[in-house]
């Protein structure tokens, strides 16, 4: 016997008590979840890449946009990476294809 056994009842491990089975409700859950991720996250970010894509292809001379940074312009030059905006009379500001955030309608520009 041990001096320490007075202040501290020795512990014995147990074996641990049998479990109900889950069946395939534990893998069933997971399953579940990413599903639901897939379905409120990453396809709608899919989507919208998709139309940002289709918008940048569909650029033209003329068309009056506005970037993500809030710059408004009228696109003068359009090469494989970078738009050429004209944001004022003889002021032209190059920025990348992907900053371009939404077409505008005709004569918004002008209007303002």
């Amino acid at each position: 016997m041990n001096l320490l056994d007075f202040f501290v009842a020795p512990v014995f491990a147990q074996a641990a008590p049998a479990q109900p089975g889950m069946g395939g409700f534990g893998l069933l859950m997971p399953i579940a979840l990413i599903a639901i991720m897939y379905f409120l996250m990453i396809r709608p970010q899919m989507k919208r890449a998709k139309e940002h894509r289709a918008m940048l292809d569909k650029l033209s001379k003329g068309d009056e946009v506005i970037t993500s940074g809030g710059i408004a312009g009228t696109v003068t030059d359009i090469g494989d990476n970078f738009v050429t905006l004209e944001v004022a009379d003889n002021v032209r500001v190059r920025v990348q294809k992907a900053a371009v955030g939404n077409v505008l309608p005709k004569g918004t520009l002008k209007s303002a």
